[in-house]
């Protein structure tokens, strides 16, 4: 099952380089992987058959119950052949539903594959925590996919409905799952559906729960998000949410239901959301004009059905609801591929604009009839065979089983006149619309829906062949009282389910017969729109957002940070005070180890006090920069080599972004500070260090226990390193790590977020002789340098994008410099300090495990090179150096760190488990290689690509805007000049 998931996310991770050299048949050599998975969890059927599920199980976090365990059951089972086997379908079709052209493509085929691979361990994850993060990025990678078309404002929007609605509900869900874990005193779903809690704790989790899955299926009152996602392209529709994400809430409820079958809570709000959503959508569809939305809400009605039946916690309802999933997946995900089909062909989804297309289209018109008839529950599909079982698990019950058999018969209606509407829609003759000119759908285009609605045809026939593996699922839900078990067959013979099926379909053509009427009807009766809820309920969050802010933020940054600090300092001080903590036997204070050290405290508490004083920005930035490197002689004088560089390098690159920044600022501070407002920032800034420092050493002096530091040395040896503070680092806090790396990539992509409004092209061949770099307005030339015109692309020469010029001339950016602007000589100092800084950081990357150094460090470094040769260049020759992409740089060194960190579980070890390989090379001699150095390479990289994504920001951004500023100064003093030119000769 692991090997099924890496597989997923190795083709995610190369489907844009297939993209890009295959175009839209890469989605072919894509399908290959969940295709592979699909027959592989098919030989698994006699295993799961037996009682023997495939089980894997790695320890993760054993003092908190916590660990990553993969489990296939019979749910399991079918919900991976539902989500991979449509996935493979889907992407077949993929490769004729897009064109070569497609922008973004790439990015599509690498997050739809990407999304597979987390509904596959959704499905197969057999941990409540594991389960939750699974969860989370489906909904992530649903937003990217319904977002695709990023240009769109409505795309963009209902992207994020769908990830607003359904993160409140995950969130709202993982409150749920702690309760119900801590509950159970494990996290491991096997675990808790074979000993189920109880109590009034488990009550309140499992309403919880439910509110997370009537969320991501879409459920009433959160029903709100799908039909805005019909923005989305038809197979994210097909996929998403005919047969994978909506499916997740109901995977979900079939999951739980097993262990808590008579939860009156969990029964209620199932039976009571699900009927009520049923038939409210079922409603709403026989109102919609476009085809797609009209799928969407029998899509929410059939979602509301799928919840009812396994949340009865009855085996003959958790057997048809089974059989409802498999079928539902195998009807609506066709038609939703049939309306791409047609409106591929036609260029309209509009039920009015379309006219004659059986006679036009006859395959697609019975590929649809099939698939319909199937969601309409006619013999011979398999819809029939489930909805016959539905309706037989509450013929034998009391007043609220009949409430609830009446609610699904009244649903099944509407069902039945929404497929009727569907099909005359689509297409019928009408009277008074010109015949529906189509193109006519190529055989891999159709091959998908009529595969899939084929076998929903063969469904029918076949049930009895499928029954034991959803019986299996079944028989762990306890009989209703006095009831006998059920079979999954397509004929009970003449009995009440028979005949309410009958009815359904009587009913289902009336309504189709007068569907004016129902239209007109429907509209005067239009329950309230839940879509335009949300949006008043978001205009008046943000007329409220606007009223606070404006009355609480004035736009002054010290202002904010005065708060912030005076917050804290009241807040901390008070305990401290109310506790008389210096009244406690507290060692003596040392004031230092040397009395050298006292130099460095000096030059620090006056280079703050001069920072109050001064008024030029530049001098209060080297200022502030003095003082860091105060704070890293200080470390190197206390014996942390490590920390001073460290502290060093980064106070060095703070005080270069600092400079870039003021480049656009005024020189001087814009008044000056009155003498009572430096009096306040010196009281305050003084009172927060003093407190800080008082925290920090009533903290140390109030241990009780022996420090953990103090074996910290003899880990280090263990590890294999002598540098205490690397070891910590890549090995023993290496989680940390993971979460400080995170966070860097984080403020990558804010600050570039923040100075690249419009979407920054990636580096790819757009016109011979041009390279794409970011989308913006083009500068004008400089020093006759060549530019072309993109629509919007800033672009540059080819010979200083594609690749650094090693054979060339030293720095050919600058040549795109005014002479002005360049220097000889730090040119010159640059050609020679590149190359050595480069190899240095190098090494301080191998030896960081045994001497000062390691990934961060050298990754700095490096970082600093590449400032120095932009300094020296220019913003060309940044593009010419550092010609990959930063966020490629970023995104590999996160993938890198993680991977190491995840193959220790993969080769059946605990996670983060380190690794040593040693190696004898002819001439260099022997090499000892630890997996904690391919950890380290990855924060390496990831630094590298933050400060260069920085640089390309603040740096090469805001170069682009001077020169952009200074050009239309020029153009007008010239005009002005003419202007005034011709106003002289006129006079």
């Amino acid at each position: 099952m692991t090997t099924v998931l890496i597989a997923h996310v190795l083709a995610a991770a190369v489907a844009p380089l297939l993209v890009r050299r295959w175009g839209r048949n890469a989605f072919l050599a894509l399908a290959v992987v969940p295709g592979a998975a699909t027959v592989w969890a098919l030989f698994q059927v006699p295993a799961v058959l037996d009682g023997d599920a495939p089980t894997e199980s790695v320890a993760w976090a054993p003092e908190f119950s916590l660990r990553l365990g993969l489990h296939m059951d019979a749910l399991g089972l079918v919900m991976t052949l539902i989500a991979a086997g449509v996935g493979a379908v889907i992407l077949v079709y993929c490769a004729r539903y897009f064109e070569d052209s497609e922008p973004g493509l790439g990015r599509f085929a690498g997050v739809f594959v990407a999304f597979a691979a987390a509904m596959l361990g959704l499905v197969l994850a057999d941990d409540l925590i594991q389960l939750f993060v699974y969860w989370e990025l489906t909904t992530v990678f649903s937003y990217l996919l319904i977002g695709h078309s990023t240009e769109l404002k409505e795309s963009r929007r209902a992207a994020m409905t769908a990830l607003t609605v359904t993160t409140l509900g995950g969130l709202t869900m993982l409150v749920g799952m702690i309760l119900l874990g801590e509950s159970a005193g494990t996290y491991v779903i096997s675990e808790i559906v074979a000993a189920p809690p109880g109590g009034t704790v488990v009550n309140a989790a499992l309403v919880l729960v439910m509110i997370g899955a009537m969320s991501k299926s879409a459920l009433f009152p959160f029903s709100l998000w799908l039909p805005a996602a019909m923005r989305a392209p038809t197979p994210v529709s097909g996929y998403l949410h005919a047969a994978a994400m909506v499916k997740a809430g109901v995977y979900l409820v079939a999951r739980l239901t097993p262990a808590f079958p008579d939860a009156l809570l969990w029964q209620t709000m199932a039976l009571f959301f699900g009927t009520l959503t049923m038939v409210l959508a079922g409603w709403k569809a026989l109102r919609q004009f476009d085809l797609k939305l009209l799928l969407a809400y029998g899509t929410i009605s059939q979602l509301g059905f799928l919840i009812a039946l396994l949340g009865t916690g009855t085996r003959a309802a958790a057997l048809a609801g089974l059989a409802m999933v498999v079928a539902h997946s195998l009807f609506k995900a066709p038609l939703f591929l049939l309306v791409g089909v047609i409106d591929h062909g036609t260029g309209t989804r509009d039920l009015r604009e379309l006219s004659g297309l059986r006679t036009s289209s006859p395959t697609t018109f019975w590929i649809t009839v099939l698939a319909l008839a199937s969601m309409a529950g006619l013999p011979p599909t398999a819809g029939f065979a489930a909805k016959e079982l539905a309706f037989g698990a509450y013929t034998d019950g009391g007043a609220a089983d009949t409430a609830v058999l009446v609610a699904m018969v009244a649903g099944s209606v509407l069902t039945v006149a929404y497929s009727l509407r569907f099909l005359w829609g689509a297409f019928a003759v009408k009277e008074g619309v010109p015949a529906t000119p189509m193109h006519a759908p190529g055989p891999l285009f159709l091959a998908a829906p009529a595969l899939l609605a084929l076998l929903g045809l063969l469904g029918g026939p076949l049930s009895s062949a499928v029954d034991p593996l959803l019986a299996l699922y079944a028989d762990s839900v306890p009989l209703a009282p006095g009831a006998y078990p059920t079979h999954l067959a397509l004929w009970h013979g003449f009995e009440l389910p028979l005949l309410l099926s009958a009815l359904c379909v009587v009913g289902g053509l009336v309504l189709f017969r007068y569907r004016h009427g129902v239209v007109w009807l429907s509209n005067r009766l239009a329950f309230v729109e839940p879509d335009r809820v949300y949006r008043r309920m978001l205009a008046a969050l943000d007329t409220l957002a606007l009223q606070v802010t404006g009355q609480t933020q004035r736009g002054s940054l010290p202002v904010y940070l005065g708060t912030i600090l005076v917050t804290t300092v009241v807040a901390a001080a008070l305990p401290l005070f109310a506790g008389r903590l210096w009244d406690a036997q507290t060692p003596p204070v040392r004031l230092w180890d040397h009395p050298v050290q006292l130099i460095p405290a000096v030059v620090i508490i006056l280079t703050c006090l001069f920072t109050l004083i001064v008024r030029r920005r530049l001098f209060a930035v080297i200022l502030v920069g003095m003082t860091g490197y105060g704070c890293a002689v200080l470390f190197y004088l206390q014996g942390a080599p490590d920390l001073a560089l460290t502290q060093f390098l980064v106070e060095t690159v703070s005080v270069v972004v600092f400079v870039l920044v003021l480049r656009r600022l005024p020189a001087h501070f814009s008044t000056p500070a009155l003498k009572g407002r430096r009096l306040w920032n010196l009281l305050l800034g003084s009172a927060t260090g003093a407190l800080v420092a008082s925290m920090t050493y009533f903290a140390l002096a109030g241990r009780q226990a022996e420090s953990i530091s103090d074996g910290y040395p003899a880990l280090a040896r263990e590890a294999g390193g002598e540098n205490i503070i690397s070891v910590l680092l890549v090995d023993v806090r290496a989680w940390d790590t993971m979460g400080e790396i995170s966070v860097l990539a984080a403020a990558a992509a804010g600050v570039a977020s923040l100075m690249f409004v419009r979407r920054r092209a990636q580096p790819r061949r757009t016109a011979p002789g041009t390279m794409a770099v970011s989308v913006a307005t083009p500068p004008r030339p400089t020093d006759g340098q060549a530019s072309l015109d993109l629509g919007g692309l800033r672009t540059a020469p080819e010979r200083l994008h594609i690749r650094p010029q090693w054979k060339g001339a030293w720095l050919p950016g600058a040549e795109a410099l005014p002479t002005h602007r360049r220097s000889v000589i730090f040119e010159a100092v640059s050609r020679f300090l590149f190359p050595v800084v480069m190899v240095i950081s190098v090494y301080l990357l191998f030896t960081g495990h045994t001497a000062v150094g390691g990934g961060f460090a050298g990754g700095i470094v490096a970082g600093l090179a590449f400032i120095v040769r932009y300094l020296a260049g220019g913003r060309y020759e940044l593009y010419a150096t550092a010609w990959v992409q930063p966020g490629a740089l970023i995104g590999t060194g996160l993938a890198l760190s993680t991977g190491t960190a995840l193959a220790g579980a993969v080769y059946g070890g605990d996670i983060l488990a380190g690794a040593a390989l040693d190696l004898h090379i002819p001439l260099l001699g022997h090499l000892h290689l630890t997996s904690s150095l391919v950890f380290d390479t990855g924060v390496y990289l990831l630094v590298i690509g933050l400060i260069l994504d920085i640089l390309r920001s603040l740096g090469a951004r805001v170069d682009e805007q001077i020169e952009r500023d200074a050009a239309h100064a020029d153009e007008e003093a010239a005009r002005t000049g003419a202007r005034r030119s011709a106003e002289e000769v006129a006079s």
